[in-house]
């Protein structure tokens, strides 16, 4: 792992250099796509982009990563890779990009920081950046092997045969191979990328989950029409699927990637979720109820009401199908849709977890800070606490430690 030398170095500079990474990845990404615009064209979100949140994630996981190298040396971060190796794979990301990162990165260390960046600082932090990028690179590469594809050769055209209104704001796609071939494995909570051509000519791409069983012929994704706050924008993938995308019509679909997905164990499921993040959870269901599985399940998901839980039908149906599912609602105005739900915000107090669960959290990250830190005070040792982020994951160089 990382040298004796450049630990010391590392360990001395960090705080400088985490200290300095927003600014470092700003001018990163803006002397990047200044150079290679292509990039922009169905590689990198530009909301995300645009919002900094893309920048973010990218200042944290090299932070997050230096941090754990120092912290155990002799241990690799797994955790914070194997994450990061699967929203590349889902992109097409190839390993000859990592070399246009690193020249762009390092020339935006060197302007930020100076002369603080003598030749020592810059060949430790270089070491840092290819032990990250050379364990990448081989997971990525491992993650292609398995969905039997090319490296960066993701994508297939699917055709839509069913489009279902689910809520207001969320429709479900069902989709099935346009070429006739069969739906490539897929394990139940992972995801798929969609590529969309935008009306000014670029590909956006975005990560939606499999919410239906993957072990089908079929797949099915549920978008959510993501509605711009504080004077963001809309979501411009899920406005024009919701808009324009009917049955007939053909979308672009990466192979299935994501490392959060449904064990092969015999022992208690915990699935918990807020709003739109019950996709997966939903899609593990119809796997375990698919499959007859006698797990014991517990279902718990807090939503706005009734009427805007996506796949709540769906959801109670897959559950008493389970010999040992249970599922309980929370809403914040509760109706005569579900009378039984309970009012307000979600409480494990009232859930009466199992012992030894595996927990799966998918929802705002908000939501699932607050909910897994309870469960780390109730015991759940971090290891069973599983979690799905859609969009940048700010919060993994913490969750990973």
């Amino acid at each position: 792992m990382l040298s004796a030398e450049s630990a010391s170095v590392v360990r001395a500079t960090l705080p400088a250099v985490a200290g300095a990474l927003d600014e470092i990845t700003t001018r990163f990404y803006g002397a990047m796509f200044h150079d290679r615009p292509e990039l922009l064209d169905g590689m990198f979100n530009r909301g995300n982009q645009a919002s900094g949140a893309q920048r973010r994630a990218l200042a944290g996981s090299i932070a997050g990563f230096a941090r754990a190298l120092l912290a155990r040396p002799d241990e690799r971060p797994d955790a914070l890779l194997s994450r990061i190796a699967h929203k590349h794979t889902a992109v097409g990301v190839t390993d000859d990009q990592y070399t246009i990162v690193h020249k762009y990165l390092f020339g935006a260390i060197a302007e930020v920081l100076g002369d603080a960046v003598t030749p020592e600082v810059a060949a430790a932090w270089d070491e840092v950046y290819w032990l990250m990028a050379g364990a990448l690179i081989a997971q990525e590469a491992r993650l292609y092997q398995e969905a039997g594809v090319e490296p960066g050769e993701i994508w297939r055209p699917w055709t839509v045969v069913e489009r279902r209104q689910e809520t207001a704001d969320v429709v479900s796609f069902v989709l099935r191979p346009a070429d006739g071939g069969p739906a490539p494995a897929a394990r139940a909570g992972q995801y798929v990328s969609v590529r969309a051509l935008m009306p000014d000519g670029v590909h956006q791409v975005r990560q939606y989950s499999l919410s239906g069983d993957p072990g089908r012929d079929l797949r099915r994704i549920t978008v959510k029409q993501v509605a711009g706050t504080d004077g963001a924008p809309d979501g411009e993938v899920s406005e024009l699927l919701h808009r324009t995308v009917r049955v007939g019509d053909e979308l672009t679909l990466s192979a299935p990637f994501g490392d959060i997905a449904l064990d092969e164990a015999d022992t208690p499921l915990v699935l918990i979720s807020a709003g739109i993040g019950c996709t997966p959870m939903v899609g593990m269901l119809d796997r375990l109820a698919g499959t007859g599985s006698t797990r014991p399940v517990l279902v718990l998901h807090a939503d706005t009401t009734p009427e805007d839980h996506a796949l709540r039908a769906e959801t109670r149906r897959l559950t008493d199908r389970l010999p040992h599912g249970r599922a309980r609602f929370w809403y914040e105005r509760p109706g005569a849709a579900e009378p039984d739900a309970q009012s307000g915000l979600l409480d494990l107090d009232a859930a009466e977890l199992p012992a030894d669960a595996t927990v799966y959290l998918c929802g705002p990250l908000p939501f699932m800070r607050a909910v897994r830190a309870e469960l780390l005070r109730r015991g759940v040792p971090a290891r069973r606490i599983r979690y799905e982020v859609f969009g940048p994951d700010l919060w993994l160089p913490d969750a990973a430690v």
